[in-house]
């Protein structure tokens, strides 16, 4: 931040400058007209800015009786939005509103401008972890099989009875439960589920495997709504997003528990059509792939054909929600990088009791030229000393008012959580996204 002020206050003086040289008489109007554009555009400089660097400060966060000190970029704040029931991962309906799954039977519905949700369905399926909109459907992606129903906006009323089933999804086997389902900028489907455990050495994400051994990776739903593979070897890929410059697909993977606590790291992997990532046969870690040790079955591709991850992240800490950054309240200069939300683990070192878990946190990983370049955090201190923790983050998305939105399903408080400027940063127009939803 030291260097942006040093930036905008040379801009200022250049403008300043500009102004005393340009000659008086009938130039002085350009002359004065050249000032103003120039302190404009310095303005300019200094909102886009924004939070680069990511110099931190703390605020005391109170939400549902309960209360922490976190650490969030200085011109940023964190405010509570709601309680809700384990609630999981966040999409954007046609009028904006938060369409937000949940660990239940829920989908949760907040109409924009956000001022208060509801329950929109209850009572359907077993675990209904992420939702989709599609040319005026609703889909829902529960553990055992994909429903929709029709949903035209925020004014829409369903009920459980409404959804009808798209598909079966592979389930039989156990094991990681969460189904994550996106719409491409292709307009498909793209479903992801990982492998039932850490080995599950007969399962894989092929058309040659029987059905309900097709896990661990991305399928695309197809034209008549089968599901075919996209992307294999990821243990579970829980977060799904396309990169708004380059529409390329990626997942974050929660690696496997049968190497310890240091090993391997968690990772971002970029996708693609017939993408192998190795898992569970390899493992990413010290600058290359190595044996998973954990299955004898020999693999369906070999190390070499494996994708290398475009970013990691702690092992043992659990990458979930993943959102790409456009119009938001961080500026166009970090536009294309990717806010993510590390869940934490169970994890704890060896010897040591809960405090040495990895702890929950937001995290940015910073993209540049459309590839990943670094990792930072946005909001920390959810972990108390003794392990305890005030919040879990999940889904995360990116609201109408441009503004950072994001789910805890665990710890002390269970809801939606709402980062915006500090009123000396607070924007003083809506996103272009609100202002198209903004009724005359």
């Amino acid at each position: 931040m030291a260097s942006e002020r040093r930036q905008h206050r040379s801009c200022l003086w250049k403008a300043r400058v500009a102004k005393d040289v340009e000659p008086a008489g009938q130039e002085k109007e350009a002359a004065m007209k050249k000032f103003y554009m120039m302190v404009l555009c310095c303005f300019v400089l200094a909102f886009s800015t924004g939070v680069h660097g990511f110099e931190m400060r703390s605020q005391q966060v109170y939400a549902d009786g309960f209360s922490i000190q976190l650490q969030l970029p200085e011109s940023l704040q964190l405010e509570f939005v709601a309680a809700l029931q384990a609630p999981r991962f966040i999409t954007t309906g046609p009028d904006g509103e938060l369409l937000i799954g949940s660990r239940g039977q829920r989908i949760y519905r907040f109409p924009y401008p956000y001022g208060g949700g509801e329950t929109l369905v209850a009572g359907l399926g077993s675990y209904i972890h992420s939702t989709a909109y599609r040319q005026g459907r609703l889909y829902a992606a529960d553990t055992a099989a994909l429903y929709s129903a029709p949903y035209l906006g925020a004014a829409t009323q369903l009920d459980a009875g409404d959804f009808q089933q798209v598909t079966p999804i592979p389930s039989a086997t156990g094991g990681h439960s969460s189904r994550t389902i996106v719409r491409g900028p292709d307009n498909r489907l793209y479903l992801g589920l990982g492998l039932s455990g850490n080995c599950s050495e007969d399962e894989y994400l092929s058309n040659n495997n029987t059905f309900e051994k097709r896990r661990g990776g991305v399928f695309v739903l197809g034209a008549d709504n089968s599901l075919e593979p996209f992307a294999s070897g990821l243990r579970n890929p829980i977060g799904l997003a396309f990169h708004p410059q380059t529409d390329q697909l990626y997942a974050t993977n929660a690696g496997p528990d049968n190497l310890g606590y240091y090993q391997p790291p968690e990772i971002l992997a970029r996708l693609s059509a017939g993408s192998f990532h190795g898992m569970p046969w390899f493992q990413y870690y010290n600058g290359a792939f190595r044996s998973g040790q954990c299955t004898g079955t020999p693999p369906p591709l070999p190390a070499s054909r494996a994708v290398v991850p475009s970013a990691m992240f702690d092992p043992r800490s659990t990458p979930e929600g993943i959102v790409f950054l456009h119009d938001s309240i961080l500026g166009d200069r970090h536009g294309g990088s990717a806010l993510v939300a590390i869940h934490g683990s169970w994890a704890t070192k060896p010897g040591q009791g809960r405090e040495s878990r990895r702890p929950p946190k937001v995290v940015l990983v910073e993209f540049e030229g459309g590839s990943p370049k670094a990792v930072n955090d946005v909001v920390t201190g959810f972990q108390r000393a003794d392990g305890s923790r005030f919040a879990r983050p999940c889904g995360v998305a990116i609201g109408a008012d441009g503004n950072i939105y994001f789910t805890s399903d665990g710890g002390e408080v269970e809801g939606l959580f709402r980062l915006v400027p500090t009123s000396s940063t607070r924007r003083s127009i809506p996103s272009v996204y609100g202002l198209l939803l903004d009724k005359p």
